[in-house]
């Protein structure tokens, strides 16, 4: 039975608390500002594993780490009464009933192993156990969800519950990501932050009371019109104030400035304790979140701090001022009685970007290449439906939340390209295509809208063709896919994610996409050696890559030692993800070729080698099967078993 693996983060407010109700009055009193808000996942969070079920089954643990259990009928009304009841497994039933209601799915058995996510602390734990039963759905029945529905999902799940869970706890759907919130009336809009460099984060449980009900009840009556001098402050420290700080924060955490980010904080708690804590004073005074700001000792390991969520005497935050200030920090707060936790928001890891190669003659399928690229070969699906090889490769892109995608072009393409892409067809050819199809011009014109061209004005090789999208990468890492596979997943999680979450595993390591291959046919790819993680992960820390090496080579040196020490061969499988340093080894390498006279191709296998030299590379063993076009006889076989296959992910 196919099974599929999760992990959703806790959330973290860094700035704008309040901001989401506060921002709901924008429909009811026009000079009420939007609220802003900075929301991070934190590497603390909720493990799962989950398959389908003809039930909705849950197996989880309890506060003391027990294991408990669930299970009910796939039944509207059943998840809904169970939602309604203040029990442990609500939030689970509520999100199942809303997708229930809203989607064609069947039941689901959901296993959370693990928990590392503190329970009851400000950090959502709730909206947590809610995005991961919505991507556990999505996932599993293929619903094409993108985060931001899954997002809403959850929200929308939670609010069947007893529950008024805030509009921003579902961040947590981001991962560990700072994102910024702007919400107005009932709209939400999500913007991903970049994180330049590694910021180390300190949060902690001041272990003192709070009244949260009380504090928003008495912040909520300012609202929609102020009535009050207090009550103008508070939509002042909630409004123009509160926008101006996250404007801020948000380029601080871009340049990856700590120093800048803590002062922020700082500023952020004076304007509210001036502005926004005279509301509900009772509450909002906090003499103890107050005593440990205002602590010498924690000065000195910190650029800043603030309080979190509802604000009061419940958590406290700081920008920590290095790695080792973090952890002497952690230390400090938890000798004089609180419980700390450090987290680190990474230098951003996000791949938003994808190139595809394909400025090659196609010599090898010569004279149909003369008519049509082979990019544009015909394959048919499972549905009869005829399209390019292309458009299976930008479809699998855009499922895997990719945001700009980079065709490397032949100068004499680029209009055609441009054309085929940005010109629609006319109504009347619409409606003349059969009704089973006449959506899919709407995915092209959305997937058009992603590209961009880089034109190779001289093909001088695949690492030649590469480098030419380094213009449009900012210094990120980005998805290279080969113009000449199609490939198929053989779980819920295509080929493309599966790269994408190895590389996210590594740390930010460059990562190659790797499958079997047979001894006598290593001389026709890149072959990599290495040593797996353990037995049961496709994790592996490559050691060596050596291009079309003869089979004595590979045999004497490539082997890689599996079950019965029998020796497997791996080749590359046809997706990376290359991190901004390969592309500083690209150009020494085209500059030492034109100082040279070289003439020879360059070529991408030869940078990764060099870029193994100093630093590590991850490869992935990727659960799937790619499908070669590029080739006549492979181009027979695709054409024949693609579509013969019963499914496609």
């Amino acid at each position: 039975m196919e099974s599929i693996e999760l992990f959703v983060p806790g959330r973290l407010c860094l700035f704008g608390e309040h901001t989401d109700w506060a921002g709901r009055y924008t429909d009811m009193n026009a000079e009420v500002l939007p609220g802003y808000a900075i929301v991070t996942g934190i590497d603390l969070g909720i493990y799962a594993n989950a398959s389908k079920n003809d039930k909705f089954s849950v197996v989880s643990l309890d506060k003391k780490g027990n294991t408990v259990s669930f299970s009910c009928e796939m039944d509207l009304k059943t998840l809904r009464d169970e939602a309604a009841k203040p029990n442990y497994f609500c939030y689970a039933c509520g999100v199942a009933a809303y997708l229930l209601e809203n989607y064609r799915i069947g039941g689901i058995s959901l296993t959370i192993n693990k928990v590392t996510l503190p329970i009851k602390k400000g950090l959502s734990s709730s909206a947590a156990i809610c995005v991961l039963v919505a991507r556990a759905f999505n996932e599993l029945y293929h619903l094409k969800m993108n985060v931001n529905g899954e997002m809403q999902a959850a929200y929308r799940g939670e609010m069947l519950t007893s529950s008024r869970c805030g509009r921003m706890d579902q961040a947590c759907a981001y991962g560990i990501n700072p994102v910024c919130m702007e919400f107005s009336g009932d709209d939400i809009f999500v913007d991903k932050l970049k994180v330049g460099k590694s910021l180390y984060m300190v949060f902690a449980d001041l272990k003192a009371k709070k009244n949260t009900k009380k504090i928003l009840s008495d912040l909520n009556k300012a609202y929609p019109f102020a009535q009050t001098d207090t009550d103008r402050k508070i939509h002042e420290g909630l409004g123009s104030d509160n926008r101006r700080i996250v404007s801020e924060a948000s380029k601080a955490i871009a340049d990856g400035d700590a120093r800048r980010l803590g002062e922020l904080m700082t500023e952020a708690q004076r304007i509210f304790d001036e502005k926004i804590a005279i509301g509900c004073p009772e509450e909002l005074t906090a003499p103890k979140l107050h005593s440990v700001l205002n602590d010498p000792k924690v000065m000195e390991f910190s650029f800043g701090g603030k309080g979190v969520g509802s604000q009061g005497d419940g958590m406290v935050q700081f920008v920590a001022k290095d790695e080792e200030n973090q952890q002497g920090l952690v230390d400090y707060l938890n000798s004089i009685g609180l419980e700390a936790y450090s987290f680190k928001l990474p230098a951003s890891d996000r791949v938003r970007k994808a190139v595809i190669p394909v400025a090659g003659f196609g010599t090898r399928m010569y004279p149909e290449t003369r008519f049509v690229k082979k990019e544009f070969l015909p394959i048919v699906d499972e549905n009869g439906t005829a399209k390019p090889v292309l458009m299976y490769l930008l479809e699998e892109l855009d499922e895997a939340g990719i945001e700009e995608i980079i065709l490397i072009v032949g100068k004499d393409e680029l209009l055609e390209f441009q054309k085929m892409f940005g010109d629609t067809l006319s109504e009347e050819h619409i409606a003349k295509l059969p009704e089973r199809v006449r959506d899919y011009e709407r995915v092209i014109s959305k997937i058009g809208k992603k590209l961009r061209f880089a034109v190779q004005e001289e093909r001088r090789g695949f690492g030649h063709a590469v480098y030419q999208a380094r213009k449009y990468l900012d210094n990120e890492p980005v998805l290279l896919m080969l113009g000449d596979f199609i490939y198929r997943s053989n779980t819920a999680t295509s080929c493309t994610m599966q790269t994408i979450k190895a590389y996210r595993r590594s740390g930010g390591q460059l990562t190659v996409s790797i499958k079997p291959v047979e001894l006598e046919n290593v001389v026709h790819y890149g072959i990599l050696k290495g040593n797996f993680e353990n037995s049961k992960t496709p994790i592996m820390n490559v050691t060596e890559i050596c291009e079309k090496p003869t089979v004595e080579y590979a045999k004497e040196y490539l082997g890689v030692s599996g079950k019965g020490n029998v020796k497997n061969y791996y080749c590359t499988f046809g997706q990376y993800v290359l991190t901004p340093d390969v592309f500083d080894f690209l150009e020494k390498d085209i500059a030492e070729h034109d100082a040279n006279g070289d003439n020879s191709e360059i070529q991408l296998t030869s940078t990764l080698c060099k870029v193994l030299e100093e630093k590590d590379v991850t490869g992935v063993l990727i659960d799937g099967e790619s499908f070669d076009v590029g080739i006549p006889k492979a181009y027979v076989e695709t054409v024949h078993r693609y579509s013969m296959k019963a499914k496609r992910i």
